[in-house]
């Protein structure tokens, strides 16, 4: 079994467009040679004993993927060692040894999800475009709570068991901090602010100050942070900046997950200033366009201190890029991909080729199951590699697991398979009809 689980050949190269609509190119067949793989240092192992899981593929990311690895873990799932099967490891406990047939890989990290919206799983049918979905989700968000609780929970449990290990989550309100405090995965929650109108300011930074002081109050990570360019009016904006500036806070922003946030930004028309006026009722009057891109006319209104996640980046293109590496000096910008809520609303891809050019800081999420079949991130990145087949595998593997990990500050301890990390354990299987992972009838086993 190669780094793939089978192929590589590429049979077409994606699209480099912002946007442009794409199908999927078609398979092949190239194996890949493992580097020589250095031996980690052995940390003693501690507790009831040791696990010993190997596979005929390691994707470590610290080092190259390992084939015939073995990876050793404590009870409390601590990697140990990682080492080639043939290497002589001894650990003064009881040792398990488990042979699997797959791929190993670390645990994924969701870098963006909306979980209290799992209850509205299949309620707004795909293909909206921007406009029609948000107008959609407005009109829906006054579920019974019991209803919205037990879908968060169903929903957080179907992400845990696909193998996510962390997740940085979405949050208008504090209905998912029980079951947060009780997760086993670590949350990373936005609390999100907006509100278009000047006037509403003060009231919508009270409204996200009282959500996050009940995540704050129980010792959880929360930041109060902009929905999006065109949703945060200018006073609203300076306000959550000014109180990210006094906190250890990353910040969130959707960024150009439409044509139609650049076109109200640039000429104050299309479907979001129709949504504005026909589905919110609202005053625009005193909306002035800037003549340029959502992204260029919001950075500059953020704290250039702060590690800023940029959530979709349909529609980014290289001038925006260019603009971003100039402005964004002091702290790390993360481009957040969700690829199949892109296509859900849209049928749109961002332009992977060019950031990949570009050498952008590239992680994953899965946005909520209102625009999405499901919350697991290793779909994600099989509809990645579906579109762009030429990414390789252990490049796929790190925006899913070790880029997560950085985004959201966890890599200390999540992300790659080191000795002394908790990353927890995922064992891609490939179907019984086919060598490859990224093809139907993979099954997702988590081991840690």
């Amino acid at each position: 079994m190669n780094q793939r689980g089978k192929k590589d050949k590429s049979g077409g190269e994606g699209t480099d467009q912002p946007g442009k609509k794409v199908t999927p190119p078609g398979n092949a067949d190239k194996e890949i040679e493992s580097p020589e793989f250095p031996i980690p240092t052995v940390v003693p192992a501690t507790g009831k004993g040791v696990r010993s899981i190997t596979a005929p593929l390691v994707y470590t990311l610290w080092g190259p993927p390992l084939e015939n690895g073995r990876v050793f873990l404590d009870d409390q799932g601590t990697i140990m060692a990682v080492t080639p099967r043939r290497q002589k490891v001894h650990f003064p406990v009881r040792e398990e040894v488990v042979y699997t047939e797959g791929v190993l890989v670390p645990g994924f990290v969701n870098v963006h999800c909306h979980l209290e919206l799992s209850h509205l799983a299949g309620v707004i049918p795909g293909g909206t475009g921007i406009g029609g979905f948000i107008g959609a989700i407005n009109r829906r968000r006054g579920a019974p709570e019991e209803e919205m609780v037990q879908a968060a929970r169903h929903a957080a449990s179907s992400m845990y068991h696909s193998g996510t290990v962390a997740v940085g989550d979405i949050s208008n309100t504090a209905l998912t901090a029980p079951l947060k405090k009780e997760s086993p995965m670590t949350w990373i929650t936005f609390v999100e602010s907006f509100g278009f109108h000047p006037s509403r300011a003060e009231r919508a930074l009270q409204q996200a100050l009282a959500v996050w002081e009940v995540f704050a109050s129980q010792g959880m990570a929360a930041s109060i942070v902009p929905h999006s360019p065109y949703s945060v009016s200018d006073p609203l904006m300076r306000a959550i900046a000014e109180l990210d500036q006094l906190h250890s806070s990353r910040l969130s922003l959707h960024n150009q997950e439409s044509s139609e946030e650049d076109l109200f930004f640039r000429r104050g028309e299309g479907a979001i200033r129709a949504h504005l006026t026909e589905n919110l009722g609202l005053d625009v009057s005193h909306w002035i366009p800037t003549g340029l891109s959502s992204l260029e006319s919001t950075l500059p209104k953020l704290p250039a201190s702060k590690p800023l996640l940029l959530i979709h980046n349909t529609f980014t293109t290289s001038t925006d890029l260019a603009f971003l590496r100039k402005i964004r000096t002091e702290a790390p910008t993360w481009l957040v991909l969700c690829p199949n809520s892109n296509l859900y609303i849209g049928g749109n891809l961002p332009p992977v080729p060019l950031f990949r050019r570009e050498g952008v800081p590239l992680c994953l999420g899965t946005d909520s199951l209102a625009s999405n079949h499901g919350l697991s991130l290793f779909d994600e990145v099989v509809t990645l590699h579906r579109f762009f087949p030429e990414i390789p595998a252990q490049e796929l593997f790190t925006w899913a697991c070790l880029n997560g990990a950085r985004a959201l500050g966890l890599s200390h301890r999540l992300g790659s398979l080191e000795a002394g990390k908790q990353p927890g354990l995922v064992l891609i299987t490939p179907g019984q009809d086919n060598h490859d992972i990224f093809m139907p009838g993979s099954r997702l086993t988590r081991l840690a």
